[in-house]
């Protein structure tokens, strides 16, 4: 039985909507910068009760303030938990609403034709930012990116891509493999990158559903996602070369 204040089914859903889409960003210089940015939504600025005076603490405080912005003080156990990086985080903690970012149930929703990028496994932040900005150059309607196993989003990813995370729509997901079979079950199909696909990723004829899977920097897309990708491409290469940076790849997907 449901009482005056037990949230609904529609208030559960619209809040978790809500939190899929707020990144937790860290660092003295990257919470000041994005506080600055007035076109970001945020949500709470969290500091640690144990911070010296300082400047910067006041001028994020004064913002903050002036923005209308909650701000919490937590110990430095509590503010750890939430940067989830207790060594880089220097006591301050930001919450930001990427209006851009979505589940795969939103994102299938609203869309039926796309050009998307999965990633499997890209470790490195600057890669993941680079990703991002040639994706939001080019031709790519979205990102997908698993919670486990891939790099997240922090300052050094949101430096890598120059802003253009805030504007490029991402889509959460909590198993790579389960999200790439739900697709799938729509009709998309899944492509891998393999210097022994017989056909070059020019030549290919790709549906209006497509999902391009970039694996690891070292060991490439896992087995497991491999074996559910319906065609290899290759990027032909000269001079011996065998391979290409993933950020370099995904550029050359995104402008096609």
């Amino acid at each position: 039985m449901q009482t005056k204040d037990t949230p609904s089914s529609a208030q559960y859903l619209a809040k978790k909507s809500f939190f899929d889409k707020v990144v937790t960003i860290y660092g003295r210089n990257a919470v000041i910068e994005a506080l600055e940015d007035y076109s970001l939504v945020i949500h709470k600025l969290h500091l640690s009760d144990s911070n010296r005076k300082a400047s910067v603490i006041d001028k994020m405080t004064e913002i903050a303030t002036k923005r209308d912005i909650e701000i919490r003080y937590h110990d430095k156990k509590a503010l750890s938990r939430i940067s989830k990086n207790s060594k880089q985080d220097q006591g301050v903690a930001l919450d930001i609403v990427l209006e851009h970012f979505s589940n795969e149930e939103e994102f299938l929703a609203n869309n039926d034709s796309y050009r998307i990028l999965a990633l499997d496994g890209v470790t490195n932040p600057q890669n993941l930012g680079m990703i991002i900005r040639s994706a939001a150059a080019g031709a790519i309607d979205a990102i997908i990116i698993p919670s486990k196993g891939t790099a997240q989003i922090s300052p050094l990813v949101i430096k890598a891509s120059v802003g253009t995370l805030f504007c490029m729509p991402i889509i959460k997901s909590n198993s790579l493999v389960k999200t790439l079979q739900n697709f799938q079950s729509q009709q998309a199909s899944l492509y891998t990158l393999s210097s022994y696909a017989s056909k070059n990723y020019k030549e290919q004829s790709y549906t209006e559903k497509t999902i391009f899977v970039l694996g690891n920097e070292t060991e490439g897309v896992s087995k497991e996602v491999e074996t559910l990708c319906d065609e290899k491409i290759k990027i032909q290469m000269n001079r011996g070369v065998e391979s290409l940076n993933v950020a370099v790849t995904a550029s050359l997907l995104a402008f096609m």
